[in-house]
């Protein structure tokens, strides 16, 4: 096992990876930018590196930045979380060439999964349903129009490079196609630096479902059940929940195995997730992510493996602690991600002050956040606040104790989804489990929001009020938990040094 290892990350996954790492016994260093100098997980850390100006192309994205932080700290490996440069090859390929092991997979496997396009080949070569479409990069008008019309509509046009949903366009009718190839091209030059698109069949009524796969370094590779993602806002899951209400056995069995066929194919190792479109009874591969899920603790919840220990065991040279056989699913989780953003203004951010900040507990209740009482969310990095996690024995348990958390958390400064979540949980069609893509556009979810805000605002005022009563020491007792742990901090340092 690793001695220490140095977080490339920021927020709640910093301290979730942190966390992991106390339990194995292994030091962690953070990495932190003018942003985040107060922030908790840089004071959570045993250690703690300045890597530059807020800005993250000047901080995170800095890959000489992060690996010279490593190696003047004697880190031997690096997590590098999600987002950031969890799935860049280039940085994976940095850190093997310093002598410093990647916690994930190799340079070549995340390389083979960073294009779309190369990705589609590779699974269908593989055995692995794809939904029909092109398997080049397209550029030609008439080669397109061609392709969409044996294909059917509606089509949808993709960005090869790139992911969250950016740049995507559906096309119904021939005549917005060329429109729609244009503007794709344009926004996804500008965002990934790559203005190569494929085109794709779009299926209707579709449900994104997702399965968790670990790998080692021997080759065995396992499903660790599935999560359903189709709680989506512009492609980018909001809500997710462990199982999926669709899921049998024989159908986990045929989707699990042909992840594992997927994940085969690149000779994975590490954490990772092969993502499907389910669509009335077909299910076709849609992308592998090549990290730790945004998502995981869902899955944790249900089946009691840690996956961040699991993640760092498998990068250390070790076996897999478990089996496929070995794997149970115990009752229900749902993950709902708390932002500071405002879904009636087209879920813009809200980057602020938290003037008041509470949790929500109790029984089957998990947060995972970095945030307390006073700090800022700044607003050069994701909105996420929480991500807030109920579990219970079975889908109507863990909806209930989510509808409690929600009730529970208070949260004043920025502006929040929790209006979002509270009127998706409540809604019928929710409830029996009957859910697609398009489930908030069909719904009219944000027309339950603004009831949800304009009902609940003096109730919400209430329980803030209450909370303000005790402000003072709420913060007196965060700055007292933050100077423990840099004074811990010291005195271990001076320990060593001693030694």
């Amino acid at each position: 096992m690793f001695k220490k290892i140095l977080v490339a990350n920021r927020g709640e996954i910093a301290i979730r990876i942190m966390r992991a790492c106390r339990e194995l016994g292994v030091l962690s260093v953070a990495v932190y930018s003018d942003a985040d100098k107060n922030a908790l997980f840089a004071k959570y850390a045993d250690e703690a590196v300045y890597i530059g100006p807020s800005p993250s192309s000047e901080s995170y994205l800095n890959m000489d930045k992060i690996v010279k932080a490593a190696l003047q700290t004697g880190a031997e490996a690096i997590h590098p979380g999600y987002g950031f440069l969890a799935e860049n090859p280039a940085f994976a390929k940095l850190c093997e060439e310093n002598g410093i092991v990647f916690i994930g997979p190799s340079s070549s496997s995340i390389d083979a999964m960073g294009s779309k396009i190369t990705a589609r080949q590779m699974m269908r070569d593989a055995g692995v349903p794809i939904v029909p479409g092109t398997e080049k990069g397209i550029s030609d008008p008439e080669e397109i129009a061609d392709i969409a019309e044996r294909i059917g509509y509606p089509v949808i046009i993709k960005p090869a490079a790139g992911g969250g949903g950016i740049g995507m366009k559906i096309v119904d009718r021939p005549e917005d196609l060329a429109p729609a190839v244009a503007s794709a091209q344009s926004i996804a030059a500008s965002a990934f630096g790559d203005g190569t698109v494929y085109l794709e069949k779009y299926l209707t009524e579709p449900r994104h479902i997702e399965f968790q796969i670990m790998a080692d370094n021997r080759g065995r590779t396992v499903y660790v059940s599935e999560r359903e993602c189709s709680i989506q806002r512009r492609h980018q899951k909001l809500i997710e929940e462990a199982p999926s209400p669709i899921m049998t056995p024989e159908l986990r069995k045929r989707m699990g195995e042909i992840a594992v066929r997927a994940a085969k194919a690149i000779r994975y190792r590490s954490a990772g997730t092969v993502e499907f479109m389910y669509s009335h009874g077909d299910f076709y591969f849609l992308e592998m992510n090549t990290r730790l899920q945004v998502e995981h603790p869902i899955t944790e919840m249900i089946t009691g493996i840690d996956l961040a220990k699991e993640q760092i065991s498998v990068a250390a040279g070790e076996d897999l602690s478990f089996s496929q056989n070995e794997i149970e699913i115990r009752g229900w989780a749902i993950e709902c991600r708390i932002n500071a953003e405002d879904p009636m203004n087209d879920f813009a951010p809200s980057p602020g002050r938290l003037k008041r900040y509470r949790s929500p507990g109790g029984p089957g209740i998990r947060v995972d956040s970095g945030v307390y009482t006073g700090y800022v969310i700044p607003p050069y990095y994701d909105s996420l606040i929480s991500k807030l996690v109920a579990h219970g024995r079975d889908r109507n348990e863990a909806i209930a104790r989510m509808e409690r958390a929600l009730y529970e958390y208070i949260i004043v400064g920025v502006t929040t989804n929790i209006p979002f979540h509270k009127a998706v949980l409540r809604n019928e069609r929710f409830r029996r489990g009957d859910i697609n893509t398009h489930f908030i556009r069909e719904e009219n979810i944000l027309d339950d929001v603004k009831r949800i805000v304009a009902e609940e605002k003096e109730k919400r005022e209430s329980l803030a009020s209450a909370l303000g009563a005790d402000t003072r020491k709420i913060a007196a007792v965060s700055a007292a938990v933050g100077a423990y742990l840099s004074l811990y901090r010291s005195d271990e340092d001076e320990g060593e040094a001693k030694s």
